[in-house]
């Protein structure tokens, strides 16, 4: 039987996984909440499925597996508040559920190191709407759901070249601080390696070898680019938007051990430095 990927909210990451799907001949289907992206999907060979609850009932239908990108707001998670009762529905019919959630439900610990049996203590808005969207989806009986938790995504279009060259780049230097990230690459085969071993209520922690001042990486990307780098503003000094200081409230190490012994994952990039050397390779084609 052929399988089917149903993504809710295919997003950057949801695209990364269906190009590695999609070859090995997987039907993909994605929600879109605007109807003049359809073309962009069917062009990627996605077929689009409008974001109203009919469709994704129906599409629900006809899914093997079950991707969820669609993150909560205050009001919860969307995904479930657009059609519960047919994700439960369909639920111990799927072969496996993934739900993208961030590394954020840790909250702070200092820069101290943490794994997924870490308690969860989320210290920002979003970080609790994480944790309880986390809480809802595990709520849903029979759903074979796998919890991924991302740190800061980069790849094709998205990350510190994109800054530097356009002028926004800040390199906000906060003694100590440190985040992790993770090229959108590795979250694709990281996804694909938990779909072929499936292992129902596990959470992965998705990020790489090296968790990183953020000015370091933006200091690395200018000199691979070959210009200056934008000059070094003090935390307390700079002027920065409530969500964008609230970032910084939250300093940690993530281990990320148990995607390479559990499922067994060579990450294609350990560092952001092969990260952006990658990335500019592919852009010098």
């Amino acid at each position: 039987m052929t399988s089917t990927l149903l993504s809710l909210g295919h997003g950057y990451s949801a695209r990364a996984l269906a190009r590695r799907l999609l070859p090995q001949g997987w039907t993909v289907l994605g929600t879109t909440r605007d109807p003049a992206k359809a073309n962009a999907l069917l062009a990627e060979g996605v077929a689009p499925i409008a974001w109203d609850r009919a469709a994704v009932a129906e599409a629900l239908g006809r899914a093997t597996h079950l991707l969820v990108s669609a993150g909560p707001d205050a009001d919860g998670d969307p995904s479930l508040r657009l059609c519960r009762d047919a994700i439960a529905a369909q639920a111990s019919a799927l072969d496996w559920a993934g739900y993208l959630s961030t590394t954020g439900v840790y909250g702070d610990h200092g820069g101290d190191w943490v794994d997924e049996d870490t308690p969860l203590t989320p210290g920002t808005r979003r970080g609790q709407w994480r944790l309880q969207a986390e809480t809802d989806w595990r709520a849903v009986p029979g759903l074979p759901l796998h919890i991924f938790r991302l740190a800061g995504i980069y790849g094709p279009g998205r990350g510190p070249f994109e800054k530097v060259r356009n002028g926004t780049a800040r390199r906000i230097v906060k003694p100590g601080q440190v985040f992790s990230r993770i090229h959108v690459e590795d979250i694709a085969q990281v996804l694909e390696a938990s779909i072929r071993q499936p292992a129902p209520g596990t959470a992965y922690n998705l990020c790489d070898d090296d968790p990183a001042p953020p000015q370091d990486v933006l200091l690395h990307a200018a000199e691979l680019l070959g210009v200056a780098p934008p000059p070094e503003i003090a935390f307390d000094a700079a002027e920065m938007s409530p969500m964008a200081r609230s970032f910084y409230a939250e300093n940690k190490r993530v281990s990320n051990r148990r995607i390479k012994d559990e499922l067994g994952v060579q990450l294609r990039y350990p560092d952001y430095r092969a990260g952006l050397r990658a990335l500019l390779d592919e852009e010098q084609g």
